[in-house]
């Protein structure tokens, strides 16, 4: 009878423990919930949160937990098509073979160090403060190249701007040759919200990267809320009679290479550098100006499109 007493005991142990593997289990479950199926592909919860924490500011995090949570969970519809969309380019990259070699992947890396003067152990180290490890940068470092390559591939190197078309700005633009000056500009511009606080504290986090000699470029793909962002904030050729009051003020008084101090716009706060003051020397550098502005706008207008075709023949679920 003892014997089958301590097998009870065993059994019943057992059992207590299976019940509560099946409830941690569960619980994991319900935690890294699907929030969207990509084709064959899931973006779990934890995808979602860690792509959020990767590109928050200094500014978010520095919040409190709390206030974090709640900005993110109100910002997770956002950062979800965001996530959508960079799996569709990495999927059609696989589909074409486009990859990226380990070796390109160090070059890369290097490059990185070398333009901030880091050693390899600060650059592990400023990995770590920001919560990533050195493989986890790696592969995001990775994804960004093929994605680089799919574009250029797929819609960048098929555009052609031909000199007809250039003709036709021209012509419907008759005072364009007389209107010779501009300037090659990029930009930070941060969107107006309905907190003023959360609009400095953001100003004040770009100035300081600006102070602290962080390339426009850099500053720009990260902070920036406009569309250019993807490109460090590349505003190409603008002529000055195309430009706003408020660009012509802020331009005014800059040379090449400088940075404008922060001003208001209709929709929010406009920090510019001036890449180049342009003034013609002949035709030929005003045709491939306007050249350079065609090829943005036709890229613009055809990244959306085969973007938007990527979106159509996939099968795409949002769990959200």
């Amino acid at each position: 009878m003892e014997v089958f007493g301590d097998m009870k005991k065993v059994l019943l142990v057992f059992c207590i423990c299976a019940a509560i593997f099946v409830q941690d289990a569960q619980a994991a479950i319900l935690l890294d919930k699907v929030m969207a199926v990509v084709n064959k592909e899931v973006i779990t919860w934890s995808d979602l949160y860690r792509a959020m924490e990767f590109e928050a500011t200094d500014a978010v995090k520095a919040m409190k937990d709390e206030d974090r949570r709640r900005l993110f969970r109100e910002n997770e519809m956002t950062f979800l098509e965001k996530l959508i969309d960079k799996r569709l380019l990495l999927q059609e990259a696989e589909a074409l073979k486009i990859v990226v070699s380990e070796d390109e992947v160090t070059g890369a890396v290097k490059n990185i160090m070398d333009k901030y003067a880091m050693k390899e152990e600060a650059f592990k180290e400023a990995m770590k403060r920001e919560g990533f490890t050195l493989a986890q940068y790696r592969k995001s470092l990775s994804e960004q190249i093929i994605i680089g390559r799919i574009v250029d591939h797929d819609v960048r190197n098929k555009i052609v701007i031909s000199d007809a078309e250039v003709d036709k700005y021209f012509a419907e633009n008759p005072n364009l040759a007389k209107e010779n000056e501009g300037y090659d500009l990029s930009q930070i511009f941060i969107r107006k919200t309905d907190s003023n606080a959360q609009t400095e504290a953001k100003l004040k986090e770009v100035i300081a990267k600006i102070k602290e000699g962080e390339a426009f470029s850099a500053v720009a793909q990260q902070y920036s809320d406009d569309a250019t962002a993807r490109i460090g904030g590349s505003l190409g050729f603008i002529k000055k009679s195309e430009l706003s009051p408020e660009f012509v003020k802020a331009l005014s008084t800059l040379k090449q290479g400088e940075i404008s101090d922060p001003f208001w716009g209709p929709n929010g706060m406009h920090i510019l550098l001036v890449n180049e003051a342009v003034s013609f020397k002949d035709q030929k550098e005003l045709r491939n100006a306007v050249k350079h502005k065609l090829f943005e706008e036709k890229f613009n207008d055809q990244y959306k499109n085969w973007l938007k075709g990527l979106r159509e023949k996939a099968y795409i679920e949002i769990r959200l």
